[in-house]
């Protein structure tokens, strides 16, 4: 039975031609990948390198209960996928295999070394994305990789990406599901180089050369490339901007990545949606929230959030993206903040799904231009959270706030235990 609150939501959202029924539907269908990351701060479970070298990515805080070992995240991870609502998914980066004892440089990864996060996901029927991790590696310290001037570093990258290709095909053989393999690397210059050339033309022969390899299947590896404004050690010139890869992805049909948090403040990314699929066939949408630069924090309903899903259901684009999310914050408990940031991205799916863009469009095409801002400012009074809710219900998670109820038990019983 569907609570007073739905009911006469239903009955607003009718008003303005919107079905309810149909937009729940549709938001619980659309897949939200999960970043591994989040639950350790971005460590890795490498053998036996600790810490972060040559990295790039830093998480800030020191709140308790980080998971310590692929069990402690896949356990954590457990915990999130029960409070969120709609299909799931799982973002592992190459870093996170898990070899035992043994040494297994980056270069000679294999799918083996990632089966017990292969076991998880098929017990969990959670679909499975990748990363190689061009990062947090002696082979990164200069602060370049795949654009190195040193031969024999780009020649280790090349050999690493096309290892994680393998990797992410085989996930999509085993899980029936394509693997999105995201390629994003550190490269970049603290301060002004003399060169910005020659680093952009070293990075496209190493992708030229890591996507010769056509055994892999592009069906089942779906290979994204992901650009940014500036990072950690790259904040005058980052090799892989974002008209570099946007040129790069469309003339080797691969998928473009647009990150909220790797643009200027001021950007929209709402309004590059439009732009980029008059030419690309897809995009691959990472969540992220930016404070001042690109710091990764945790998603929330914010502006930039709900217009990048509005102008996506206004252009009816679903089928034409891949949606991720990519925050690590320690400085709160990392099961909520999934929590957090996954729910948010999907308010953000329901409330563009729930958006009366008939009306507006067609006030639009009559010229009547009052009638269209009217009509849009009317749409944030409407009762969306009720919908949310009601959603939540549906899919028997807990709606609103009462999940907090959930965390705080398992921080209680299992991450305050963690040293």
């Amino acid at each position: 039975m569907s609570s007073p609150a739905y009911r006469l939501a239903k009955q607003a959202y009718a008003a303005h031609g919107v079905d309810t029924e149909a937009a729940i539907r549709h938001a619980l269908r659309i897949p939200i990948s999960l970043h591994c990351w989040q639950a350790d701060d971005v460590r890795g479970l490498e053998t036996p390198k600790a810490g972060l070298t040559g990295s790039g990515t830093l998480a800030t805080g020191g709140y308790p209960g980080r998971a310590r070992n692929g069990d402690e995240m896949r356990a954590d991870l457990d915990l999130a996928l029960k409070l969120l609502p709609g299909k799931q998914r799982l973002n592992l980066h190459a870093f996170y295999a898990e070899t035992g004892s043994k040494v297994v440089d980056r270069d000679e990864l294999e799918p083996e070394h990632f089966a017990r996060w292969l076991g998880w996901a098929k017990s969990r029927r959670v679909g499975l994305d990748f990363n190689p991790t061009y990062f947090a590696h002696e082979m990164a310290n200069s602060g370049f990789t795949l654009s190195d001037a040193d031969p024999a570093v780009r020649r280790f990258w090349i050999r690493h990406a096309k290892a994680c290709r393998h990797i992410a095909e085989s996930f999509a053989k085993t899980l029936g599901t394509p693997c999105v393999n995201n390629h994003w690397v550190p490269d970049g210059a603290k301060d002004a180089p003399a060169d910005r050339w020659a680093p952009r033309e070293r990075l496209a022969a190493s992708y030229d050369a890591i996507f010769a390899d056509k055994s892999v299947n592009r069906k089942l590896c779906v290979d994204a490339v992901e650009g940014k404004l500036f990072g950690i050690g790259s904040e005058e010139y980052v090799v892989g901007s974002q008209e570099f890869y946007s040129n790069y992805a469309l003339s080797r049909d691969l998928v473009l990545c647009l990150d909220l948090g790797h643009y200027h403040p001021t950007e929209s990314v709402a309004d590059k949606v439009s732009a980029h699929l008059a030419f690309h066939k897809k995009l691959l949408l990472h969540t992220s929230r930016p404070i001042r630069w690109d710091s990764d924090h945790v998603v929330i309903l914010d502006d930039a959030v709900r217009n990048l899903f509005l102008e996506i259901a206004r252009g009816d684009a679903w089928d034409r993206m891949f949606v991720a999310l990519d925050f690590f914050d320690a400085s709160i408990n990392r099961v909520a903040a999934y929590v957090i940031g996954a729910r948010a991205t999907r308010q953000a799916i329901l409330c563009g799904l729930l958006d009366p863009s008939a009306g507006m469009k067609a006030a639009e095409a009559a010229g009547r231009g009052h009638e269209r801002l009217a009509l849009m400012e009317n749409a944030r009074a409407l009762p969306w959270g009720a919908v949310w809710d009601e959603l939540c219900e549906r899919d028997g998670v807990p709606p609103a706030a009462k999940w907090l109820a959930d965390v705080a038990r398992y921080e209680k019983s299992v991450q305050s235990k963690r040293a």
